[in-house]
Order: structure tokens, then C-alpha cells, then sequence
């Protein structure tokens, strides 16, 4: 008896979930309210892994039991595929690294770790390498000096160890050279002193050695000037006319 009330109860849950999928008109909607049912009644949610819908196959891919969860990692839609990467112990998932989607590849960069993170800043895609950018030893960060991607230069600039980050001081992009400016040492920022964009002189002459100040002083820019001067004649750098 307890058993049938049981099935009964499964069903009638069951038929609720069919009804919000057929009736509702909103996606979001939708999605809202079945997120929340298969919240509450994950062993429903096992019923629905291979449901027609995708959407509804990504949420029960969320709240199923894990156990189940293998055959999706050959679902046809990436937004399926990426729930399972998240999912799946890190040793199952390891191998949807090389998934054709972008978004399953970013998903497993974000748990990797060791030599398989490493190797993902190697990608052919600029996110999943800044994915791996934002998580490898810094050290390893040496493998992607010379990205294509400025951003991915950019977060290498603002992690890797400072023996190596003078070598970015060249970069073509000015964000990068201003991310290696406000982390070299004070006593090496004269590599960045006459630089192009008035940014990177400004964060120069905001943390340069006192004594290499002068040059900065005598910018074309008042605002570098000002600044320059300024630490001059509280810092007791080269003293100039304005002083």
C-alpha cells in the first residue's frame, strides 16, 4: 500500500513537471520552476536526462544523481555537456577537455589542475586560456607571454613572478605595459619611463625611483608632470626649477 502511494505521488510530479513544460510560455520561467522542483525532488529529475528538451535535460543534469551522469557527456548540446563537466568527479570530466564547445572546455579549465590546466593555455580559444591563465602556478605563466590575446597577456602580466614580468615591458598593448608598471620593482621602472601611452608614464611616475623622477618631470602631459614633481619635492628626488 505504502508502496503504491508512493508511485502514485511519483507520478502525479511527474505529470506536474509535464504541465509546466507544455504550458509554460516562458523559457525563463519555465526553467525557474523546474529548477526548483527537481531542487526538491531529485529523484524526479533522474526521469528527465534524456527529456526532447534540452533545457530541461541541463537541469536535471543539475540536480540528478551524479552516478547517472556519464552518458550525458556525449549530449549533442554543449549546455547539457557543460552541467555534466561541473558535475562529474574531476576524474571523468578530465577528459571533456578536448570537447569541441568552448563552454564544456571553460567549465573543465576551471576544476583542472597540475599538468592538465597547464595544457590548457594552449587552447585554440582566448577564454579557455584565460581561464587557465587565472588559475596555473604563476610560474607556468611563462607559456603565455607572447598570447594572441591581449587580455590573456594581461592577467599573465598581472600574476607572473616579477624576474620574468620585466620581459613583458615591450608588449604591444598598453594595458599589458600597464600591468607590468604598477607591478616592477620602483629602481626598474625606467624600462617604462618614455612609453607611448600617457597611462603607463603616469603609473611610472606615480612608483618610479624619487631619483629617476627628472625626465617624468618635464613630460608633455601636465597630469604626469604634476605628478612627478610632486613626489620630487616630498621624496627628495632631482631637484628641478619648480621646486
Amino acid at each position: 500500500m505504502v508502496s503504491g502511494r508512493l508511485s502514485s505521488e511519483l507520478t502525479s510530479r511527474d505529470d506536474t513537471v509535464s504541465a509546466w513544460i507544455s504550458t509554460e510560455s516562458s523559457l525563463f520561467g519555465r526553467g525557474k520552476r523546474i529548477d526548483r522542483f527537481f531542487a526538491h525532488n531529485p529523484d524526479l529529475a533522474a526521469r528527465y536526462l534524456d527529456h526532447p528538451y534540452f533545457e530541461v535535460r541541463t537541469l536535471a543534469a543539475k540536480h540528478a544523481s551524479v552516478f547517472l551522469l556519464a552518458p550525458l557527456k556525449d549530449d549533442p548540446e554543449p549546455e547539457v555537456r557543460t552541467m555534466v563537466a561541473f558535475r562529474l568527479p574531476l576524474s571523468r570530466a578530465r577528459e571533456m577537455r578536448t570537447d569541441p564547445d568552448r563552454r564544456v572546455r571553460i567549465a573543465v579549465t576551471q576544476r583542472l589542475e597540475g599538468r592538465d590546466l597547464i595544457a590548457m593555455l594552449a587552447d585554440e580559444d582566448y577564454y579557455v586560456r584565460l581561464t587557465a591563465a587565472r588559475r596555473v602556478p604563476p610560474a607556468s605563466l611563462v607559456m603565455a607571454v607572447y598570447d594572441t590575446e591581449a587580455e590573456v597577456r594581461r592577467e599573465v602580466a598581472r600574476r607572473i613572478p616579477l624576474p620574468t614580468l620585466v620581459t613583458m615591458a615591450g608588449d604591444p598593448d598598453p594595458l599589458v605595459r600597464l600591468a607590468v608598471a604598477e607591478r616592477l620593482p620602483p629602481a626598474r621602472l625606467t624600462v617604462l619611463a618614455r612609453d607611448v601611452d600617457m597611462r603607463v608614464r603616469f603609473a611610472v611616475a606615480e612608483r618610479i625611483s624619487p631619483k629617476y623622477l627628472a625626465p617624468l618631470a618635464e613630460d608633455p602631459v601636465e597630469e604626469i608632470r604634476e605628478a612627478a614633481r610632486r613626489r620630487i619635492v616630498s621624496e627628495g628626488g632631482q631637484d628641478g626649477p619648480w621646486t
